[in-house]
């Protein structure tokens, strides 16, 4: 069980989505909860979103340092364990909904205990998965790794609704530490794979490397944080219903492309591929923010979706080549930084942004992200072919 390459991917990106499922609980309920329940407005909403990006980001450099040195295996149980304890202070944080700043505290280091663990879980697995399937795997790996992601997005996100609905925030939190155990409980007895022995770039010369085309990746990443921010309030403002159900159909369409088009990235290029996601994800936005109904505003979270899906592997790729083996784990916790980096400042931002010109606006803000993003990856694309090995590659 579990010895060809495709099952060894499944069986380790299974614990990417049980990280991302315990994300997605609480996504579409924390926004609502901290602007109704507890009186704060819109740009603290988007804050406490975003803590667990920015708790991300700031852990990313250990990650693949531990990644590199440890084994991926211990990187991924860590964060497992350090995720589900993010349950515990989600509890802490419903009990105190009576007094809205320690609810709010408690809240916060919920969010920034799950974004450290995210960060163990997000790059262990797809090491732990690159080294059990083999390093020709890699851009599956990562494309299945979204898949797992995107997917527990959007079957916890209408979840966790329900769950809220059922039987309120602590039901959420019960699942968040459950899922953490439960997670562990698969990855304990899988077996590690051997860390590559050799001299390892510091991360700091990693990240300089990966510079240009992180930040293609941050300006990509700004539609979907906020969409994860801001789409509940957004329908809201409207009186729509069916804000989950948008979260949903991003999600579902992400995983569509992913699933249909894995092969466009070995076909086409990392570039090419790259730049075509970017002017769909452009298109998205777009409609989001012109939308007069409900149904123009699914078909452009449903365009977004499609859009990003393919931009983390696709540059993710070209990523990797350009480190050696021994220093792939920081290459790609680097590289995952300007996710973060996008997603941690994007909520604030968009916040400010909506309170000045409405939620309508944050969407114009992020597909001009996205569309400046199409001019950084075509000017990385342009100088790799000018390149004088650019013909032996």
């Amino acid at each position: 069980m579990f010895k060809t390459a495709n099952a060894q991917i499944i069986y380790t990106v299974a614990l990417t989505f049980i990280v991302y499922l315990m994300i997605g609980l609480p996504l579409a309920v924390l926004p609502p909860y901290v602007h109704d329940r507890l009186g704060f407005g819109s740009v603290m909403s988007g804050l406490v979103i975003s803590a667990q990006y920015l708790a991300t980001l700031a852990n990313r450099a250990q990650a693949g340092r531990m990644a590199d040195t440890a084994g991926p295996k211990r990187a991924v149980l860590t964060g497992l364990v350090t995720a589900s304890s993010s349950g515990v202070f989600l509890l802490v944080a419903s009990l105190l909904a009576g007094t809205p700043s320690y609810s709010l505290g408690s809240l916060l280091v919920s969010r920034i205990l799950l974004g450290f663990g995210e960060s163990w879980v997000a790059t262990g697995a797809i090491m732990w998965a690159i080294g059990l399937a083999g390093a020709t795997h890699t851009s599956k790996v990562m494309s299945w790794n979204g898949v797992a992601s995107y997917g527990a997005i959007a079957v916890g996100a209408p979840l966790g609704v329900a769950l809220d609905d059922a039987a309120g925030l602590p039901a959420i939190a019960v699942a968040v530490l459950a899922l953490g155990v439960v997670g562990f409980a698969w990855g304990w007895p899988r077996r590690p794979v051997a860390t590559v022995p050799g001299k390892r770039l510091s991360f700091r010369v990693v990240f300089w490397r990966v510079l240009p085309h992180g930040t293609s990746l941050a300006l990509g990443t700004a539609g979907f944080g906020t969409i994860a921010t801001f789409v509940t309030l957004y329908y809201a403002s409207r009186d729509w219903s069916g804000a989950a159900l948008c979260l949903s159909v991003f999600g579902a369409c992400f995983i569509s492309v992913r699933l249909l088009f894995a092969g466009a990235i070995s076909r086409w290029g990392g570039f090419p591929t790259a730049l075509l996601s970017f002017a769909v994800e452009t298109a998205g936005l777009l409609l989001l923010w012109a939308a007069a109904n409900p149904a123009t505003a699914l078909l452009g979270s449903a365009l977004t979706g499609c859009g990003f899906s393919l931009v983390f592997p696709a540059i993710g790729v070209e990523v990797v080549a350009l480190v050696p083996p021994t220093s792939r784990g920081a290459a790609i916790g680097a590289f995952t930084v300007f996710f973060d980096v996008a997603l941690g400042f994007s909520g604030p931002i968009a916040g400010a942004i909506a309170h000045g010109r409405g939620y309508p606006a944050t969407f114009l803000f992020s597909a001009t992200c996205t569309a400046i993003a199409v001019l950084v990856t075509l000017g990385l694309y342009l100088r790799g072919r000018n390149r004088p090995d650019a013909a032996a590659r």
